[in-house]
């Protein structure tokens, strides 16, 4: 049953009202090779319609254009994934601290082998603090809503690492590099000498 003319007159003022409130942006958006420029260009061709089927689809080439299905391609590369669910809070817990305490431990013993002024190991409430005079400060700690391990380095800046059970070990994703792999490597650099943490 077709609609009446009343229903389309309504639906043309409600089109008609929500593309006035974008007038403010048309020498934004007519500056930029956007596709919302296609909206503007197109306005006046829809504010002057006088025959309702011009209100469709066809009227917003932009509409087509972002689609849900070229949104979901635009963002495939950067899928996020909550390891919340695959991995429960106590085990979290456990493995977190102990690679902390393990790392607390051997960095330790890595300072008594160095002649560095400045080196310095706190650790409190989850807070690995490793302070290396004038080279820099990392600072490593615990996440848990998110189930990671956060390290603040003065070589590669903050990275966040999850837990891989495949490799049992904490993954930058980004990188795929390893959390123990990533201070070995940089601590070696800045400090002149080899230290093992894995």
């Amino acid at each position: 049953m077709a609609a009446s003319p009343a229903c389309w007159c309504s639906t043309r003022r409600a089109v008609i009202r929500a593309l006035a409130s974008f007038q403010w942006l048309s020498p934004i958006l007519k500056s930029q090779n956007s596709p919302r420029s296609s909206l503007l260009n197109d306005s006046q061709s829809i504010l002057s319609a006088s025959n309702p089927q011009v209100l469709s689809r066809r009227s917003f080439p932009f509409y087509r254009r972002l689609s849900y299905s070229s949104i979901t391609e635009e963002s495939a590369g950067s899928q996020f994934t909550d390891y919340r669910s695959t991995l429960p809070e106590d085990e979290y817990h456990r493995l977190a601290d102990t690679t902390l305490h393990d790392v607390l431990e051997k960095l330790e013993e890595y300072g008594d082998s160095l002649d560095m002024d400045g080196f310095d190991i706190d650790y409190g409430n989850q807070v690995l603090t490793l302070k290396l005079g004038s080279l820099g400060t990392y600072v490593i700690n615990k996440q848990t809503p998110n189930r990671q391990i956060w390290m603040s380095s003065p070589v590669s800046g903050p990275s966040r690492f999850d837990w891989d059970q495949a490799t049992e070990s904490w993954i930058y994703r980004r990188t795929q590099g390893s959390l123990l792999k990533v201070l070995e490597t940089e601590l070696e650099n800045l400090c002149g000498q080899p230290i093992k943490l894995a």
